[in-house]
């Protein structure tokens, strides 16, 4: 079985919160709430990039995505740009991390708008910590787990656009990597928008591998956007 885990492009929330924390800001100036954020025109681009790589290949048999219009705007791109006419199954589980109170609050902005939360945070690590409102990494975990038993049920090659602490706790989950692991791994190797990483196992009660992680190679232009800080959404 293969599952082919796809970061959605470049959208206007990535450059906000960017440019949020480029200037210092306490927050980021989103143009909209986070489920209506949409495609940059670069992430327009890098989901046909996306969708002419995935040409080169077989369709998959089910197509699974974020509910979030970053997520679908770049599925329905990529899947016109490969000639696929699979139907995307949108669900809720395959959502960005909730950040709760701490949404659009930068970096900079926990620490002196949220002194106890960025006390909180330290005490407790990236991994468990939940802020008001919010969702740990261990919630999204826990969301994958459940999304997982039913990717696996709709067929032997699976494509998933999402986000990227998303494919970050699907590799944790499905590859069993453990905290420290995993949070080193993202900080070092931060998920590129449009990008692809590919899990795969020989059968289904074998264990998961990754082939390949972080694939930009189809991409004419590449952003990273994320990973030093969840404070800020990405």
């Amino acid at each position: 079985m293969e599952l082919i885990l796809c970061r959605h492009g470049e959208s206007a929330g990535n450059i906000a919160a960017s440019e949020a924390e480029r200037t210092g800001a306490l927050r980021v100036a989103v143009p909209a709430r986070d489920p209506d954020v949409a495609l940059s025109d670069l992430g327009r681009s890098q989901a046909e990039d996306l969708g002419r790589r995935l040409a080169d290949e077989a369709e998959p048999d089910a197509v699974w995505v974020s509910p979030y219009l970053r997520a679908r705007s770049t599925a329905s791109i990529a899947l016109a740009a490969a000639g696929w006419s699979a139907e995307p199954r949108i669900d809720e589980r395959l959502r960005d991390r909730e950040l709760g109170i701490l949404d659009t609050v930068t970096s900079r902005g926990v620490r002196e708008l949220h002194p106890e939360e960025a006390a909180r945070r330290a005490f407790l690590g990236k991994y468990y910590y939940r802020p008001p409102g919010g969702e740990s990494w261990v919630d999204v975990a826990l969301r994958v787990r459940s999304v997982l038993i039913d990717l696996t049920a709709s067929g032997d090659r699976v494509l998933v656009v999402a986000h990227d602490a998303v494919i970050h706790l699907f590799r944790a989950v499905c590859e069993r990597i453990d905290e420290q692991a995993l949070l080193e791994g993202a900080a070092a190797h931060p998920i590129p928008n449009a990008s692809i990483t590919r899990l795969v196992r020989d059968d289904r009660a074998g264990p998961w591998r990754a082939t390949v992680v972080n694939e930009v190679g189809h991409l004419d232009e590449v952003t990273e956007h994320g990973g030093s800080t969840d404070a800020a959404r990405v």
